[in-house]
């Protein structure tokens, strides 16, 4: 959307589009709290796994 001038305003959305970057947005918030969290090898993350019963 633009005013009189041709300046930008705002933007207009499908629910579908806003819902998808919403959802990224929440994953990005996800990430950065993560971000000084132990990292875990692939091994570990597997006894992980297979001693919940997952694997």
């Amino acid at each position: 959307m633009t005013d009189r001038k041709g300046k930008r305003t705002g933007v207009v959305l499908s629910i579908k589009h806003y819902s998808r970057l919403m959802e990224d947005l929440h994953d990005l918030a996800v990430v950065a709290e993560r971000r000084d969290d132990k990292l875990v090898t692939i091994d570990e993350l597997k006894k992980r796994l297979h001693k919940r019963g997952f694997l």
